[in-house]
């Protein structure tokens, strides 16, 4: 799903601060439910709500709920009733229901699955049974089977019974009378063989099929690296429980990337951009008030040099060179980590071996920068001790930086800390602290 041009999203702005509400709601019915989607997420939350009532009462927008997230999905649903819910979600794919209800607090989400038809209520209620980062809940419960003793041409009878196919459908699932599932007839056999043949003859009894407790990071590595475009999901005794499509597997991707990203700041993936101010400072003070300790902790260790300082002011000049140096340098360790472990590629197993290269590498090019600022501090300050100095110290704090940001995500997620949100904040503490250690303590033996 593209996102809106710049230019027809400035149209559309245009009409809502024009309350060209009827020319607005034609606009927005001639576009896909995801870019209307994406215009709702663009507007102030007090906007957001008008135009989610005009939306309502025109109708025909309910998959609208389906491609909104976090907290933007929650605020439009604030302004709704357990039936309306119940009634915009009737079309969706169960995991999609799923993931609406989860975002609403549990005695409304009740309401909701009760005013469900039964059949409804059972299959978005398998999903919710599994938590939203596995398979189970990633699943859609409603299938395409058949039975493996019926022809090809009795397979043709049934798809013709439908109006349409499920999206994402490049296979039927095979299943005996108990549901378990006996592998799959991919499209592509059913319409290139003897419709008379039995399904037990052309279906791949070989299909890989994903346990409902698989992490959705795994289930996510497992598309990409089998290129499937759907996948069956199986419990532990062989029975059928739903399937997985690729475009489920695209939204865990995008939201492992902004979750990555968002964690380095100590943001939250479900944050509005558009939340009320108050909403938002309280959210992001935590983080500011981590980073705040930190702070104080490099503060302090400077302190112990304060008579060093005073006597020698190039010091301070030279001093955020060292630690910038350590940060840029650990943190690309810390990234090249992450993204490792992110993918499956780091374990114990060749941990050691990494710490190994990036010190080297830490090596390499604290050496060669060492000799490039040394020089430059030499020639600034007149002075070549100085220069010596401030090169040991870089030296010191890029090794540091590769020991640092090869160890601190390995034992962060061994303590069961996402290493993502608390990686950075603790290699710039380490980098600042050591860099400000090494380049003042040497200065105070050398220098005075």
């Amino acid at each position: 799903m593209t996102f809106l041009k710049e230019d027809t999203l400035s149209h559309l702005h245009q009409l809502l601060d024009d309350q060209n509400f009827a020319h607005l709601t034609q606009q927005l019915d001639d576009l896909h439910s995801g870019h209307v989607a994406d215009f709702l997420e663009s507007l102030p939350l007090d906007k957001r709500t008008q135009v989610w009532k005009v939306l309502r009462e025109a109708g025909d927008f309910e998959e609208v709920l389906a491609y909104t997230e976090g907290e933007v999905r929650v605020s439009l649903l604030r302004a709704m009733d357990a039936s309306e819910v119940a009634e915009y979600t009737a079309n969706f794919d169960a995991d999609d229901a799923a993931d609406v209800l989860q975002d609403m607090p549990e005695d409304k989400a009740e309401d909701v699955l009760a005013a469900m038809d039964a059949q409804r209520r059972l299959r978005v209620e398998a999903v919710l049974s599994y938590a939203e980062d596995t398979a189970g809940g990633l699943m859609d419960t409603a299938v395409l089977t058949v039975r493996a003793d019926v022809s090809l041409e009795t397979v043709f009878r049934y798809l013709r019974l439908h109006t349409e196919l499920p999206d994402k459908t490049d296979m039927l699932l095979v299943i005996n009378r108990e549901n378990f599932f006996l592998g799959g007839l991919f499209l592509s056999r059913l319409l290139t063989h003897d419709p008379d043949a039995r399904v037990a003859e052309v279906m791949s009894t070989d299909v890989a099929t994903i346990r409902p407790e698989t992490s959705a990071h795994e289930v996510a590595n497992l598309f990409e690296q089998r290129d499937w475009v759907s996948a069956p999901v199986v419990n532990a005794n062989g029975y059928l429980l739903g399937r997985i499509t690729i475009d489920d597997v695209v939204d865990v991707i995008r939201e492992e990337a902004e979750h990555s990203l968002r964690s380095r700041a100590g943001l939250s993936e479900d944050d509005d951009i558009f939340a009320p101010t108050l909403s938002t400072a309280r959210q992001r003070a935590l983080w500011l008030g981590i980073n705040l300790a930190t702070a104080f902790l490099a503060a302090w260790v400077i302190g112990w040099f304060e008579a060093t300082l005073e006597k020698i002011v190039a010091l301070a000049v030279l001093m955020p060179i060292v630690a910038s140096m350590g940060g840029i340098a650990g943190t690309q360790t810390l990234t090249v980590m992450i993204r490792g472990m992110a993918l499956g590629k780091v374990m114990d197993s060749n941990s050691a071996w990494l710490m190994r290269k990036e010190l080297a590498v830490g090596l390499f090019n604290g050496l060669s920068w060492a000799v490039v600022v040394g020089l430059v501090a030499t020639l600034w300050f007149h002075n070549g001790m100085l220069g010596l100095i401030i090169a040991a110290a870089i030296m010191i704090n890029l090794l540091f930086a590769a020991l640092s940001g090869t160890l601190i995500p390995l034992l962060l997620k061994r303590l069961g800390i996402d290493p993502a949100l608390a990686g950075g904040v603790i290699l710039t503490t380490v980098t600042d602290v050591v860099g400000f250690f090494a380049f003042l303590g040497l200065a105070s033996v050398f220098l005075l």
